[in-house]
């Protein structure tokens, strides 16, 4: 069973997806944290959320890039937090940037696309139940730099993969889940 979450940034995505996990009464249950701690920002959104668990019985794997490598139980059920994280790692510190040369923008966009839900297909393959949370970064109407432009419509055809890979959808709106699919 795949079970995606969404919302904007402080909806309440993330306690929803925790409250689904702990829903399931599986074990063991895994986190896995994509959040490279750069910054001291970082550093405190990792203690929130790391203290927001603490009595769950989650087992905590942090996985930056490279999700289809990522070593996991079987059972139980594994919790990802958060695919906008793990688009940005792969965008700007793995593989694709290290190809960037050698890539037209398209070609690149696509690897990454690929890449990804290539790693959250091989996971899925491998357990009974995964939750994913995602970022909703589509809205503000605001134009960017390329870059950044590029990595909204990388997230964006992610989150639409993901969407039609799971079995259900919710949008979580100013911590209130709405049931998407």
């Amino acid at each position: 069973m795949l079970i995606l979450v969404t919302g904007g940034s402080g909806s309440g995505k993330s306690a929803f997806a925790e409250s689904v996990v702990m829903g399931l009464k599986t074990r063991p249950n895994l986190y896995i944290a994509t959040m490279y701690p750069f910054d001291e920002e970082c550093h405190r959104r990792i203690a929130r959320h790391r203290l927001m668990r603490r009595d769950k019985g989650f087992e905590t794997l942090e996985c930056y890039t490279g999700l289809k490598d990522a070593k996991i139980p079987s059972s139980g059920t594994t919790l990802l937090e958060c695919m906008s994280n793990l688009v940005a790692n792969e965008m700007f510190g793995g593989e694709a940037e290290d190809s960037a040369s050698r890539m037209s923008e398209t070609e690149r966009e696509d690897f990454l696309v690929e890449k990804v839900t290539g790693g959250i297909r091989t996971l899925a393959e491998k357990l009974d139940k995964l939750v994913i949370v995602s970022n909703n970064v589509f809205e503000d109407g605001i134009s960017y730099d390329a870059q950044t432009m590029s990595y909204i419509r990388v997230l964006g055809r992610v989150n639409q993969e993901l969407a039609r890979m799971a079995d259900h959808v919710t949008e979580v709106i100013v911590g209130i889940p709405v049931k998407v699919k």
